[in-house]
């Protein structure tokens, strides 16, 4: 009985209970499926260090780090933003309250640092800490020691997966640069997506242009290669190893092998081919949550509010995904999850709280401090702008006219002048919300799944 206890101390102590897990046999069927031979790592690098980049890079190397001869984990961030006085001191009080990581530190011989940067006699930059495993957006969440680059060039051009861990209104720009370091590279890597936004492009017809979009523009990455993954998730909870569930979509050659790879027993990753819906709810979800934010704030966290709110905004949801897709996949399942989750917790959530309690203003921008890029403030302004064409009219239930898609998302058209036209304060949400002539979110998505409804154009389709 001794004998077989310590063996399994021993089995855990030397990773391969994870072996157990099968992590080895799905880190070399997706080698092999890549084409890498023995003594070539798989390189896998994820672009941007914002909380969720940094966690899936995190989760990676949780998981596979142990292969070192197989696999090669980076994380790639701009050099020179410095970590400000008051982020210093917190992040030292974090390091104090967890004895692991304050261990970890002092073997590293990295614990001084941060005593002398909460005196204010050291200023700590992002890319430093991250390679501790702070995340600037997400300090209260230790994270693994990470690799890091700040080289564009150095953490791209060799890379067999490129993980997008940037905000959507970054992609294209960071993608351009990227395209020219793969100028003349022979293999096609694979891309998978983690932004969530969009950009609208009005002319020479109205149309949406998606982050995986973006890549491929870009890039010349055909869309076969490219992916995006979302999911009922909060970074921080992840990583803390909450039970927690997403989707990889795209094409199938990849998809199916990624959604293995990148499964854990805490982690569950599905695979589905509906790329277009996930990743427009994937936007959307980011603009609706800072409306949820205000109504919870201004309602002192009613219910009832709520869910008033969270049935117009869904409505709001379906109706636009049938404009882009002629069979959008149904909100519900982990999709709805999705939506549910980020209206509860995040950071869009949490920006509409501000705004609603005054403690923050549309004019401080979008990326806020401890917080990274609130990206439903520029998804709103794209959403609104796109859907505001008349040359995408529909017929309106009540005044049987054509209208703009736009006028049969009040919410939308609320939110638009609070955070960008700025001709409205927060409590407007409310108003929209008790306007008794607003439509019953059912006829609303009666009349998105007419037949008739769908506009390939949206998505630059003839």
């Amino acid at each position: 009985m001794v004998g077989s206890i310590m063996g399994m101390v021993n089995a855990y102590s030397n990773g391969s209970v994870h072996n157990g897990n099968g992590l080895e046999e799905k880190l070399d069927e997706l080698r092999a499926l890549i084409g890498k031979s023995d003594g070539d790592p798989l390189r896998i690098v994820s672009v941007g260090a914002g909380a969720w980049g940094s966690v899936f890079a995190a989760i990676l190397q949780d998981g596979y780090g142990q292969f070192r001869d197989k696999i090669q984990i980076r994380i790639w961030r701009r050099a020179g933003r410095a970590v400000d006085r008051g982020s210093a001191e917190h992040l030292f009080e974090v390091i104090n309250s967890r004895e692991d990581v304050l261990r970890r530190l002092i073997r590293r011989c990295a614990y001084l640092k941060y005593v002398e940067a909460r005196l204010g006699d050291r200023t700590l930059f992002a890319d430093e800490i991250l390679k501790d495993g702070f995340c600037l957006n997400m300090i209260d969440t230790p994270l693994c020691p990470l690799k890091v680059v700040t080289n564009l060039q150095e953490a791209v051009w060799d890379a067999d997966i490129v993980v997008n861990g940037l905000p959507s209104t970054e992609t294209r720009e960071i993608f351009e640069e990227i395209s020219k370091i793969w100028n003349e590279r022979i293999t096609v890597p694979i891309i998978i997506s983690l932004a969530k936004g969009i950009e609208a492009a009005l002319k020479p017809v109205p149309h949406i242009i998606t982050p995986t979009k973006m890549i491929n523009q870009a890039t010349g990455v055909p869309m076969e290669n490219i992916l995006y993954l979302g999911g009922p998730n909060i970074a921080s909870e992840i990583y803390n190893k909450e039970y927690a569930n997403a989707r990889i979509c795209g094409a199938e050659k990849w998809r199916k092998p990624l959604a293995k790879f990148l499964r854990q027993p805490q982690f569950a990753v599905w695979d589905n081919s509906d790329l277009v819906t996930h990743e427009v709810m994937g936007g959307l979800k980011n603009v609706y949550a800072i409306g949820a934010g205000m109504v919870a704030a201004l309602t002192n966290e009613s219910a009832t509010s709520k869910s008033v709110y969270f049935a117009h905004c869904t409505s709001e949801m379906i109706f636009i995904t049938h404009l882009l897709a002629e069979k959008p996949e149904k909100l519900a399942g982990p999709l709805l999850a999705d939506t549910y989750v980020t209206l509860l917790k995040g950071r869009n959530a949490w920006y509409g709280q501000m705004l609603a309690k005054g403690q923050l203003s549309p004019d401080m921008g979008d990326s806020i401090s401890g917080k990274g890029m609130i990206q439903g403030v520029s998804a709103v302004k794209a959403f609104f702008e796109l859907l505001s064409q008349s040359s995408l009219n529909v017929l309106h239930p009540d005044e049987n006219k054509p209208v703009a898609p736009v006028e049969l998302c009040p919410i939308l058209k609320t939110l638009y002048k609070i955070l960008i036209s700025r001709e409205q304060s927060s409590q407007a949400i409310l108003k929209a919300l008790r306007d008794e002539n607003m439509n019953d979110p059912r006829e609303r998505i009666e009349i998105a799944q007419s037949h008739a409804f769908y506009k390939p154009s949206l998505l630059g389709q003839p």
